[in-house]
Formats: structure tokens, C-alpha cells, sequence
């Protein structure tokens, strides 16, 4: 996470990188082009309403008479009332742009993501990836919809403000000129050191929510490694940080803004000196110069805007990279296009097209290494699995054993050689195809929000409820439901979190066998049930995986005693294969591992059972 939270986007400002929002932009270009319109009319209501003041000065107080009274304020009203109108429209074209554009790239991104390969997960941290969709993404559509828009107006107003000044006096135009730079100096020194310790506050904050949330999920870890204390001073060292660099920026503006006020007063009161005393000389007009004053005052806080905006705008081409740099990530395990065009892509299937996968599998002079990696897991590895043959991969913790699925289920490709599955080169056929028929028990189930039902349904959205309830009961699923108040009908929680692991284990069983795959990958799937619970579903699996073919990553060497072909791996490398007294007849690796975890489970019966006598 630090790796990324540090990386920096400093390029200057390119309308290249900006260019690469412009598809997503687009469609919304008549909600652009018309709350820009309207900001050109409202910027020239707010350049125009000192000169209405101007008017009623000079025609009505300073003469004494309400002649002409009534179209004043006739055209007057008309004038508010269309700035009225002119401020919902544009509000709600606004609103729309950032409320759509927003949606478009936070849909591009969740999307993208289901494309890219497992390898992209691994070394990307979820908050990355939250702050891109969420933070980064409300960034840039805010900044679309409002920034640009208040950037135009402003731009629009001081121009004209500034026209308008030396179209009635020239003389006090250039004192108020003369003062702008300071005012323009003095934003861009201070806007650059608030902007970048608004930045160090996002970037501390985006570590707090990351530390946050690991804190919630992790809380039973925390609790019993009994690490509170270490985690609420870690927490309070980050907010403390946050707190400070949250200070310095509100110290800066506690002296920039008093300073610009400072600014505004001096040219207001020159104008007050220079004008009043043209209006005694009877030279100015008292209501000119109230217009004057009146732009005076407020000149300079669309010109603070401007230089704010400006800031915003360059910082925000840092959230548009990193936004892009998320889609246009590209995933290491692609279709080529002659595949897509037959089979589909995983949003458009053709399974008009699909075949149904007999299992007959074929590693072919495999040789793998990850793409970060530099050294091979697998070196020329051949291996035939027969349609319907059980295949475990046994190994210590770290080994390597998950590698073979991980090729099996093609979240990686071979760096050399190829796998066969039903004698074609599975490339030649889509992922989709694939993935749809190859059944998953983890050794870390997940469980979606909703009830034990809908988590059991996802194996195969069209089962029938009595489908689900079958496949639940033949792994013994259905315990689970009855333990339940509201049965099938239960809410598993957040991540099933209302349920055990074993349970949510039996579950995502009962969801692999509803779909009714021509292959079970079984990794680690009874490692975290008990001996009773792991006997129930034992008969249910030696069942179910008959005509099968299946590979199971073992954690208990003594349930995969039957099992077809036993592969062992060591170092990430395949050191022996055969079946279980094939294995123990060599005296090898596997022997070694099996009376090695025969005499740790024994050693644990016994001394739960003299902790039992003793009680």
C-alpha cells in the first residue's frame, strides 16, 4: 500500500492527459454547451446589476424624482428573474454532468477490473483500487461539472468588470489594474503551499481509511493477538499527522485570507478617495463611482477563484492519471480475437458455441514462472489427466501446490508449452468457457451479502429452489440452514461474516455442485472443519466426485488416501508423483510428510484425551 500511496503525479499540465476523459465527457456535451451559456449570461447579470445601482443613483435619489420609475424596475425584476431561472438550469445541468460522468467512470473501472488477471490483484492493494474508483473519480467529475465552469464565469466577469471600469474612467481602472498582480501574486505563493498540504491531508487520510478498514475486518485477529493498544497508537500517530499537516493548511488561509481582504480595503478606499473627490469636482457621477467601488469590492475574489481553480484544475490531472492508469491497465491472460468472435468475451457469451468439457486434461512440456518472477516453477512438465480421474496435490504450507490449478484454471498461461483439455490447446477456446465449467471450493470461501439461498443460487442462477435444497443437503449445507432462524432465508452477513468458516465452506461446496462442473479444483476445502464435520461431507465428496475429474490441494494427507494420482511439491517443484502406496513404497518426500503428520495428529488425540480424563 505505501508503494502506492507515495507514488507521485507531478507531469505539467497536458491537454493530452486531459483529452483521455473526453469519451466519457462527450455525451453530455449539450449539458456543457448550455451551462456554459448560461454562466456567460449570469456572469454578465452580476457585471451589469452596479450599473442598474449606477441608474437609480444618478436618475432618481441624486435628482429627486420617480420618473421612468416603473420600466426601471420592470426590466430590472425581468432581469432577476431570468438570472433566477438561468442558476436552476444550470445548477441542474451541472449536477447531471457530474452525477453521470461520475457513474460512466466508476462503471468504465468495475468493468475494466473484471477483465484484468489474477496477477493484477495480487499486487495491487484494495485501497488502491477503492480510492480510484471513489476519491479519484469524484474528483474529476466534480471538477468537470463545477471547476470548469466556475473557471469560465470567472474569466468572463473580470474581463468585462475590467472593460466596463475603463469605459467609464480610465484613470481609477488603473488603480485598481495596478493592484490585481499583487492580489494574483500573492494567491499563486499561497494556493501552491495550501494545495500541497491538501494533498499530504488526502494521502494521509487515504492511509487512515485503508488502516480503518483493516482494523474492522481484522478486528478478531486483533482481539487475539490481544494488539488493541498497539493498533490505537498506530491509528493515532496517523490522525495525528493528518491533524498537523490539516493545521498548517488552515494557518496559511488564516493569513492569506485577511491579507486579500487587506488588499480589497486599500483599492476600495483609494477609489473612495480618488472618486469622491471627482464627484465633489463635479468630473464623476456619484452613481459611477458607486459602481466603482462596488466592482471594487468584489473584483477580487473571482481573480482568488481564478488562481484557486487553476491550482485545482493541475492538481486534479493527477487524479485523471491515476484513474487511467487503472483502465488502461492491460490483464496478462487475454482471448485473441478470433476466440471472442466465436465464444464471446465474459459480458457477451455465445454458449451457443460452447462445448461441453469431457476433463480429459494434458500438461504438455509446461514450464511457468510468475510474471514477477525470475526463476521457473514448472520445467517441462508433462502430465495426462484422464476424463474423470482424482487428482490431489499435496505439499507444505507455501510449497507451490495452488500453482498447477492456478495454470489448470488459466488465471496464469504456461511461459512455455501448453495445456490440452479435450485435445485442444485451451487458448483456442474463451476464459469464460472455461472458468463456467471448472467448480471452485477455496480455502478461503467467500460469501456475497444476502441469504444462505441466493449465495447457493449463484453456482447456477436458474436452479429451482428445490435444486438449491438438494445440492445443500447432499453436503450436509443444509445444517447449516437449520441453525438458522429464518433457514434458506437467512442473511449470511457482510462476507458471510454471521457464519463460521467451515460453515461458509459447505455452502460454497453446495454452490460448486450446483452448477454441476465437468471439473473440481478443491483447494484446502475441509482445512478449517472439524474431524466431525469434515466426516459428513467426506462420503458426499467421494460421491460427487465419481465421473468427475477433480484436483484437490490436501491439507490432511489421510483424505486423499484413495485418490487417483498424487502429486507432491516441493519448492514449487513436482518432486514425486503416483498413488498413495506408490508414494509410501518410494520412502520419499511424501512418506516423510505422511508419518510426520500421522504422529502430529496422533500426539494430538492423545493429549486430547488425557485433557479429557483430567477433567
Amino acid at each position: 500500500m505505501a508503494a502506492y500511496e507515495e507514488q507521485e503525479y507531478n507531469k505539467p499540465f497536458s491537454f493530452r492527459i486531459w483529452a483521455k476523459m473526453l469519451p466519457f465527457f462527450k455525451p453530455y456535451r449539450l449539458f456543457f454547451i448550455t451551462t456554459m451559456g448560461l454562466n456567460v449570461f449570469l456572469a454578465a447579470v452580476d457585471v451589469l446589476t452596479p450599473l442598474f445601482q449606477s441608474y437609480a443613483i444618478d436618475h432618481f435619489i441624486t435628482r429627486g424624482t420617480l420618473d421612468g420609475l416603473q420600466p426601471f424596475v420592470a426590466a430590472y425584476v425581468l432581469m432577476i428573474a431570468a438570472q433566477t431561472v438561468s442558476v436552476y438550469v444550470s445548477v441542474h445541468a451541472a449536477t447531471t454532468i457530474e452525477m453521470k460522468v461520475g457513474r460512466d467512470l466508476k462503471w468504465a473501472q468495475f468493468r475494466h477490473l473484471q477483465t484484468l488477471s489474477f496477477s493484477y490483484y495480487n499486487t495491487t492493494p484494495v485501497g488502491y483500487i477503492h480510492a480510484r474508483v471513489m476519491s479519484d473519480t469524484l474528483r474529476i467529475a466534480t471538477m468537470i461539472a463545477w471547476g470548469l465552469v466556475d473557471m469560465f464565469w470567472a474569466l468572463i466577469y473580470v474581463v468585462s468588470v475590467f472593460v466596463i471600469m475603463f469605459w467609464l474612467d480610465a484613470g481609477l481602472a488603473w488603480i485598481i489594474l495596478l493592484i490585481v498582480p499583487c492580489i494574483a501574486l500573492l494567491t499563486v505563493y499561497f494556493q501552491n503551499r495550501i494545495l500541497h498540504w491538501n494533498r499530504k491531508v488526502r494521502r494521509i487520510n487515504s492511509q487512515i481509511t485503508s488502516a480503518y478498514n483493516e482494523s474492522i475486518t481484522g478486528v478478531k485477529t486483533s482481539k487475539s493477538m490481544g494488539i488493541e493498544s498497539d493498533n490505537d497508537r498506530a491509528f493515532f500517530a496517523q490522525t495525528s499527522r493528518m491533524h498537523q499537516a490539516a493545521s498548517r493548511s488552515a494557518r496559511l488561509n488564516a493569513i492569506y485570507i485577511p491579507m486579500i481582504l487587506l488588499f480589497s480595503s486599500v483599492a476600495s478606499a483609494v477609489v473612495l478617495i480618488r472618486g469622491g473627490g471627482m464627484v465633489r469636482e463635479k468630473v464623476m457621477q456619484l452613481g459611477t463611482l458607486s459602481v466603482f467601488i462596488s466592482y471594487a469590492v468584489i473584483i477580487f475574489e473571482p481573480i482568488q477563484q481564478l488562481a484557486r481553480l487553476l491550482s485545482e484544475l493541475i492538481s486534479c490531472q493527477a487524479n485523471i492519471e491515476r484513474v487511467m492508469d487503472l483502465l488502461e491497465q492491460k490483464p496478462n491472460v487475454v482471448d485473441d480475437e478470433a476466440v471472442i468472435a466465436k465464444y464471446g468475451d465474459a459480458f457477451t457469451a455465445k454458449k451457443e458455441n460452447w462445448e461441453r468439457i469431457r476433463g480429459d486434461i494434458v500438461f504438455e512440456d509446461v514450464s511457468f514462472r510468475y510474471p514477477d518472477g525470475k526463476e521457473y516453477v514448472l520445467e517441462y512438465f508433462n502430465l495426462h489427466v484422464p476424463a474423470g480421474m482424482n487428482v490431489a496435490i499435496v505439499g507444505e504450507t507455501g510449497a507451490g501446490k495452488s500453482t498447477l490449478v492456478n495454470l489448470l484454471g488459466r488465471f496464469f498461461e504456461p511461459t512455455k508449452g501448453r495445456i490440452l483439455i479435450d485435445g485442444a490447446d485451451y487458448r483456442e477456446r474463451s476464459q469464460l468457457w472455461l472458468h463456467s465449467q471448472i467448480g471452485y471450493v477455496l480455502q478461503s470461501p467467500h460469501l456475497f451479502s444476502g441469504t444462505v439461498r441466493e449465495n447457493i443460487r449463484y453456482g447456477r442462477l436458474d436452479a429451482t429452489d428445490w435444486e438449491v435444497e438438494e445440492a445443500a443437503r447432499q453436503v450436509s449445507a443444509d445444517v447449516v440452514a437449520a441453525k438458522l432462524e429464518h433457514g434458506y432465508e437467512s442473511n449470511v452477513g457482510e462476507s458471510g461474516g454471521r457464519l463460521s468458516v467451515g460453515e461458509k465452506q459447505l455452502i460454497s461446496f453446495a454452490r460448486a455442485i450446483l452448477a454441476d462442473p465437468a471439473i473440481f479444483v478443491l483447494d484446502e476445502a475441509t482445512s478449517s472443519i472439524d474431524t466431525q464435520t469434515e466426516q459428513l461431507i467426506q462420503k458426499a465428496v467421494n460421491h460427487l466426485l465419481k465421473g468427475h475429474t477433480s484436483f484437490v490441494i490436501a491439507h490432511r494427507l489421510s483424505t486423499i488416501r484413495q485418490s487417483d494420482l498424487i502429486l507432491v511439491v516441493k519448492d514449487g517443484k513436482i518432486v514425486e508423483q503416483g498413488n498413495h502406496h506408490e508414494l509410501l513404497a518410494q520412502e520419499g518426500y511424501y512418506y516423510e510428510l505422511y508419518f510426520r503428520q500421522f504422529e502430529e495428529e496422533s500426539a494430538m488425540q492423545v493429549f486430547a484425551e488425557k485433557g479429557g480424563d483430567r477433567e
